[in-house]
């Protein structure tokens, strides 16, 4: 079955439009992605500062080859230092990473 990762960002409250907003104009980059499923974009709602960035794929290997790839360069792990690179929103980064062992969805009609 598939894979999901999880980017877990803190993000202070005078950066939550600044994310929500790049994160509207990358639409596109991950989507055409070899193995790529499904991404969400889940804002906080009960007084906490995290937002999660949720993307499902077929594979580990078709999510490191994303990250190895375009990837790397939505995420400023690419090793450049642009000084005119606009500074992140987010405080504090983390990934976690599971294994999707079961699934359900509404019925067919």
């Amino acid at each position: 079955m598939s894979i999901v990762k999880i980017n877990v960002l803190t993000v202070p409250d005078d950066q939550r439009e600044t994310l929500e907003k790049r994160f509207a104009a990358r639409a596109g980059t991950v989507e055409s992605s070899d193995g790529f499923e499904w991404f969400e974009l889940l804002r906080p709602t009960e007084g906490t500062d995290t937002y999660l960035v949720y993307t499902r794929w077929r594979t580990e290997e078709d999510f490191q080859n994303w990250m190895s790839g375009r990837g790397q360069a939505a995420h400023s792990g690419g090793g450049s230092a642009d000084a005119d690179r606009p500074k992140p929103a987010a405080t504090d980064s983390t990934l976690w990473s599971f294994e999707v062992v079961q699934q359900a969805g509404p019925p067919q009609s």
